[in-house]
């Protein structure tokens, strides 16, 4: 068995300790602000690395490249964070041995590159090349030793070492490709006739890659670089020039300063065998011929010089980059292939002398052999660590932890870049989303599909109240659900005691009008004898308050009536919303629905035919549906999925990488990183195009089917049922409305009567005392008056009879009594008042409305506004109120009132002067309007499709004031037009409006009396 043959490997460069701690300590601390204890675990990890990857390879060659490759990788991210890092690196020449130090990070790499070519180029030559495997691993390893000292040619400029020049380093590129071609032509097996001329080929190339380098060799061995076993090794393996240039093997034997002497004859030799092969295959037998020759004597040549190479193997020192069995391989790979070449010469000879008998040209005169496409290009280091296994070995960046602050930087805009992606998909797929609700939207699917698929069981739907009704339906029910606070027995207790308050208010005018008519009886029985004072003057402020209140009290009355009115108009609908059970509502319901005339189903009307094509076109819609929503969940997932992966994305590894590169570099690094998201955006296009297409095929298919004549009969029919269904909930929002304002009318009604019936009783109370004790003083007068008419009638009876007839008589002089008049004088005329100034604490409130129409004009729009025509209530234009009674009055039972000024003296009944008071008259009373006992109402809803209201809001009840009137100030008018669920839109108004009370003269002033008890 033939030994393969022998290859030269690179020797490797040898290094000392090194400690990274002190540099990288002092540079996290200042450069990076951070604790350097913090990170003793990666500077610890780093020295270990570098002294696994240079000091601790003695295993094999494979474990000493993956330390090799490890520790670089770390390099390269320690540099990425550490530029400026200064430690002193000492490192030995491969080939000179020649120890040089330099603080520098490049030089660190580019000897630690040379040592990965090294190890590379030695795992090539000694892997075993028998099995294709070998071949393959060698063939990989030698390509990858070529980029590893490409890198260092093309990015180390200056070396401070032989082995790092640019000179030694090219060489060492060409001898690897050289040798990878050399192994390539291994691979391909035993020669045979097939691929002979790709074998003389790919010979010609290991020719030419050893000739471009024989001469560099052989000078850096004159030099004492390169060892000599590398010469005589290149030597013959190098083909000579006599094939190139035409000039004959003699011109090259003669030529021994230009050319090594005959000792590269191998590969010539093989390149010349096979060519002749292919010669032969072809017909050219004479050319066949002179090719063997010329091969035959080259091999003889190449066996000599491999004898040679093995005498001088053998007297020098022991090699340190060949294989110790090389010269013996050498030796017996030239034997074998000169008795091939020379049997094959022979054979060829005897055949053209006797079958062919062609001409044999000369050597100088063949063609030269074609070196074909170069085979082992150099693999570049960036191909090499981009491979899982070696970013597997590599691991991850010891110093993770530091990111610089110029990758944050960056990191944010490629996040800014990231969102906008994200916006603008997101953006894509709402907008798709609208338009898809809107189509169908407008189509009312999938809404209407169930008319057509359900038919009565679907129109049964329509039946159900709703959530709305139904809780209008609970306020209701709450409110109805004792005896005692039904509206119907509200009313009850407001008219009994409105009913109290009208016979209190009697009786006080019945008992001031007796007390009257006694007072001037007895002053027309005994004449100037009576000096008691008229009653006028002590019940004007009684019959003030008495005439206040009535008039509340005739306003509140107004309010219930037009309250009842409300009530009645909507009775029969509370009903039905109070009912327990529900089953009336629902009744209701059911009976409008099914009153619209809806037959049972488009489905199971006459005709086979249309039957059939209306399911069928029914089974399309629901399909096309059926995509839709599948495509919308589809592009929501994708979404989904896209603001994940957007989420966890992190370049900054990658940002570090390229932070050496310019500042263009990183939008075409965004762009390409960006890139990885364009599946997720072609997916969600793709979406939008099928969502499309399907919306089309949706609408002809919906329009086709609603096209027909028993589909439009379905359709008027359900449309028929949702109109008697929106006008009946209608009416019970107006019914829950008005009786929510019904039941607030009746509560503050109540408190109002119950207010002014205390008011009254006080004011009876004091009219009592009042007139107790003129009663008192009329029977001590009458005593005094039947003594003096008796004693003056002893005297002279008839003359007394005359002076009482003239003192009755109207034109008689002297002071005469005044004449009797009536309890109730007449009014004087309304006289014209000035407007209140803005100083005036005090405004008359405005007159009541009239009682043909105490609450003004509806509004003319809204959900229940209600024509004005004959016999239709006209509701309030603003929230309509219970007043409240007239304020109590505290002055002296005999006194006038401050509160209500006495009329003026011009209109007394007596014609008596009255005297003006010594005081200035009190400041006019402070403006006031009609007190409201319901909020005012916020903007008009929708009761057919509002929510369903929040229970009522019930006001707090109105403070007592210190005086005056007894009730809080009443709320500001409400605007006209506006109503609220619940907030007095139909509540009833009036309730104790004040009249406007017009001013009084001054009264003169009383003598002091004792206050009056307060109610």
């Amino acid at each position: 068995m033939t030994l393969p043959s022998p290859l030269v490997f690179v020797p490797k460069k040898a290094t000392q300790d090194v400690d990274f701690a002190p540099s990288l300590r002092s540079v996290i601390a200042k450069s990076y602000s951070e604790s350097p204890d913090a990170y003793a675990d990666e500077i610890a990890a780093l020295n270990r690395a570098r002294q696994d990857a240079l000091r601790g390879s003695a295993g094999s060659d494979a474990t000493a490249r993956d330390l090799l490759y490890k520790y670089f990788g770390q390099l390269e991210l320690l540099e990425l964070r550490f530029p400026d890092l200064r430690v002193p690196f000492p490192w030995s020449d491969a080939f000179t041995h020649v120890k040089i130090s330099q603080q520098s990070l490049a030089y660190e790499k580019a000897s630690v590159i040379f040592n990965i070519g090294a190890t590379l180029a030695s795992l090539a030559a000694s892997s075993p090349r028998s099995a294709p495997e070998g071949l393959k691993r060698a063939f990989h390893a030698f390509r990858a030793a070529a980029g590893m000292f490409v890198y260092i040619n093309d990015n180390f400029l200056h070396a401070p070492s032989t082995d790092l020049s640019k000179e030694v380093v090219k060489l060492l590129v060409g001898l690897m490709t050289a040798q990878a071609t050399e192994v390539f032509i291994e691979t391909m097996g035993p020669a045979t006739g097939k691929g002979a001329g790709l074998r003389s080929k790919l010979c010609m190339q290991v020719s030419a890659a050893y000739a471009s380098i024989v001469e560099e060799v052989k000078e850096w061995v004159g030099k004492g670089v390169f060892l000599r076993e590398w010469s005589l090794l290149i030597q013959v393996r190098h083909l000579p020039c006599c094939t190139c240039s035409r000039g004959g093997d003699s011109a090259f034997l003669a030529d021994t300063n230009a050319r090594p002497q005959a000792k590269a004859k191998y590969f010539a030799s093989l390149a010349q065998y096979h060519r002749s092969v292919a010669d032969n295959a072809a017909g050219k037998y004479g050319e066949a011929l002179a090719r063997l020759q010329v091969s035959e004597a080259a091999a003889k040549e190449a066996h000599r010089f491999s004898q040679t190479f093995t005498a001088a193997f053998s007297t020098t020192s022991t090699a340190t980059s060949l294989a110790p069995d090389a010269p013996v391989a050498l030796a017996e790979l030239t034997k074998a292939h000169l008795a091939l070449v020379t049997e094959a010469t022979a054979k060829a000879q005897k055949d053209n002398d006797i079958v062919y008998n062609e001409v044999v040209p000369s050597e100088a005169s063949l063609a030269p052999i074609d070196k074909g496409k170069p085979v082992a290009e150099p693999i570049p280091i960036h191909d090499v660590y981009a491979t899982p296994d070696v970013q597997k070995i590599v691991g991850p960046d010891l110093f993770t932890r530091l990111v610089p602050l110029s990758v944050h930087e960056s990191a944010s805009m490629y996040s800014e870049e990231k969102a906008k992606l994200v916006r603008a998909e997101s953006e894509r797929a709402e907008l798709a989303d609208e338009e898809l609700a809107s189509a169908l939207e407008y189509m009312g699917l999938p809404a209407s599909l169930a008319r057509f698929q359900s038919g009565a069981a679907a129109q049964s739907s329509l039946a159900d109240p709703g959530p709305q009704v139904r809780g209008w339906a609970d306020e209701v029910r709450a409110g109805e659900a004792s005896a005692s606070s039904r509206a119907d027995e509200s009313f009850r207790r407001l008219a009994s005691e409105r009913d109290r308050a009208s016979r209190t208010l009697d009786d006080i005018a019945s008992a001031l009008d007796g007390e009257s008519r006694e007072c001037e009886a007895l002053r027309a029985r005994y004449g100037h004898l009576w000096t008691q004072s008229p009653s006028s003057s002590g019940t004007r402020s009684f019959r003030a308050d008495l005439r206040a209140h009535r008039e509340s009290h005739e306003a509140a009355a107004r309010s219930d009536a037009q309250a009842r009115e409300l009530w009645d108009a909507v009775k029969r609908d509370v009903g039905v919303l109070a009912d327990p059970s529900g089953e009336a509502l629902e009744r209701a319901y059911a009976e409008a629905v099914s009153g619209s005339g809806a037959e049972a189903s488009l489905l199971d009307d006459d005709g086979a035919e249309e039957e059939e094509e209306t399911k069928r076109r029914v089974a399309e819609v629901s399909d096309a549906l059926s995509r839709l929503n599948k495509i919308k969940k589809e592009r929501g997932e994708v979404l989904r999925d896209l603001k994940e992966k957007v989420q966890t994305d992190d370049i900054s590894h990658i940002l570090i990488l390229n932070r050496k590169g310019s500042s263009d570099v990183e939008p075409a690094l965004f762009a390409t990183e960006l890139e990885k998201f364009r599946p997720h955006q072609q997916r969600l296009t793709q979406t939008l195009q099928a969502q499309q297409s399907t919306l089309a095929d949706v609408n002809s298919a919906f329009k086709a089917l609603s096209e027909g004549s028993k589909a439009r009969q379905v359709q008027g029919q359900w449309a028929a049922a949702e109109r008697k269904k929106k006008d009946l909930s209608s009416r019970f929002g107006r019914a829950a409305q008005v009786y929510a304002d019904v039941r607030q009318a009746l509560d503050r009604g109540s408190q109002f009567y119950s207010d002014l019936n205390d008011l009254v009783e006080g004011l009876q109370a004091q009219t009592s005392s009042w007139l107790a004790g003129r009663t008192a003083e009329r029977d001590r007068l009458a005593g005094e008056a039947d003594l003096q008419q008796r004693l003056e009638g002893g005297s002279s009876s008839s003359g007394g009879l005359d002076r009482a007839m003239d003192s009755l008589s109207l034109g008689g002089g002297g002071a005469r009594s005044p004449p009797p008049t009536s309890s109730y004088p007449s009014p004087s005329p309304q006289p014209s008042y000035p407007s209140p100034s803005a100083h005036s604490p005090y405004q008359p409130a405005p007159p009541p409305p009239p009682p043909s129409n105490p609450y003004g004009a509806l509004p003319t729009s809204g959900a229940f506004s209600l024509s004005s025509g004959s016999g239709s209530p006209s509701y309030p234009s603003r929230a309509p109120s219970y007043g409240s009674p007239a304020p109590p009055v505290p002055p002296a039972p005999y006194g006038s009132s401050s509160a209500y000024p006495s009329p003026p003296a011009a209109h007394s009944p007596y014609g008596a002067p009255q005297r003006q008071p010594s005081f200035p008259p009190p400041p006019p009373p402070a403006p006031s309007t009609p007190s409201s006992y319901l909020p005012p109402p916020p903007k008009p809803v929708s009761y057919a499709s509002s929510p369903a209201p929040a229970p009522y809001p019930q006001p707090p009840p109105p403070p007592r004031q210190q005086s005056g009137y007894p009730y809080a100030s009443p709320p500001p008018q409400q605007p006209a037009g506006q109503y609220q669920y619940g907030h007095g839109q139909y509540a009833p108004q009036g309730y104790g409006a004040q009249p406007p009370q017009p001013p009084q003269p001054p009264q003169p002033p009383q003598p002091p009396q004792p206050p009056r008890r307060p109610y």
